[in-house]
């Protein structure tokens, strides 16, 4: 079984791994056709960390995947040989607090595979239990099947921002996140949508997804040229998909008295400086985001119905073989990249 395993920062070693055994009762084997290389796999590649949590190597990356089942176990119906899937790299106890409050993303014993010690899909196979599995439609294809999983994430952060059809919204990062989440707000009727990122071609593509102003951070200061539009009330929601320099802060200070704040990136920093007082004094709502929760199937449906609005950030795809190129690529942001895939 080949399996692509990141050994020391910025360096992947390809290897071949024993085989999986068959799936447990209740199980599902897979074969991995495709996975999206997420931002926070770009953390532990570049850096080691993601935030305290450090690298154990090695340690394989990997939780935006999609399938094609293998083998069935035990108890299993609904599912033969064959089927295409998106898969769930989350694993809950469904017991705890958390889960019994329907708050299954802070799961108190939660398994995410692509974590140390806990290997995500960048291999051949894996079996995982039913309910990891969603069924890919015959209208998508396995890289498109990819996109379900950070979809799924933007849609919980729209859980925090309650957009409402007139309000004003700016996006911080035009990285995947960001470009879905705008796509995202102008489904949800917002009626302008401001993009902030330093890479023309990620401006461009926000464009392409449904931004109505672009703003250049290394040319313009974000918070003067939105409050200046917006008669210095500042927009309704801001989300920062960037988490990168002072966006935090300035997203707490482009937004409106009462508006909403929502932090879905994930900064590089263990600890980030907060203007907590531009924040006390706005009575602003805070929000962190902590991947999904319960929101793929709404996605996968999403993506099946509307595929055109969100399948262009799709720009790039390789072999796992090349997974060192591909994320030596994604760091650099060179040739143009959106979101890219790597196959098996």
């Amino acid at each position: 079984m080949l399996l692509a395993e990141l050994s020391q920062p910025r360096r992947f070693t390809l290897n071949d791994a024993k085989p999986v055994g068959d799936p447990g009762p209740g199980e599902i084997q897979v074969a991995v056709k495709a996975i999206g290389i997420c931002g926070s796999d770009l953390h532990y590649f570049s850096e080691g960390l993601i935030g305290d949590t450090k690298c154990v190597y090695p340690m394989v990356l990997g939780h935006e995947p999609a399938g094609v089942v293998l083998k069935t176990g035990t108890g299993v119906s609904g599912w033969s040989k064959g089927d295409p899937a998106v898969l769930e790299p989350a694993m809950y106890c469904y017991h705890c607090e958390f889960c019994l409050t329907g708050h299954h993303n802070v799961c108190s014993d939660l398994r995410f595979l692509s974590t140390p010690e806990q290997p995500g899909f960048f291999r051949e196979y894996v079996n995982l239990p039913t309910h990891n599995l969603l069924r890919l439609p015959k209208n998508l294809s396995f890289r498109e099947g990819t996109l379900v999983e950070p979809l799924a994430v933007v849609l919980h952060s729209m859980q925090f921002a309650s957009i409402r059809p007139g309000e004003t919204a700016l996006v911080f990062g035009a990285g995947p996140i960001g470009l879905l989440t705008i796509a995202v707000l102008k489904l949800c009727g917002a009626s302008r949508v401001w993009a902030v990122d330093p890479i023309p071609h990620r401006r461009e593509m926000a464009r392409t997804l449904g931004a109505d102003a672009l703003l250049d951070p290394n040319q313009v200061d974000p918070v003067h040229e939105v409050l200046a539009a917006t008669g210095q009330r500042g927009v309704d929601v801001t989300i920062d998909c960037a988490a990168k320099g002072d966006t935090i802060n300035q997203s707490i200070r482009t937004t409106r008295n009462a508006g909403r704040v929502v932090i879905t990136g994930i900064p590089s920093e263990e600890y980030v400086p907060l203007a907590f007082h531009w924040i006390r004094r706005k009575e602003i709502a805070f929000y962190s985001v902590r991947r999904s929760n319960k929101e793929s199937e709404t996605a996968l449906r999403m993506l099946t119905d509307e595929p055109r609005r969100f399948v262009p950030i799709l720009t790039h795809a390789r072999p796992l073989s090349e997974v060192q190129a591909a994320f030596e690529l994604c760091e650099h942001y060179s040739d143009d990249v959106g979101k890219f895939v790597l196959t098996l």
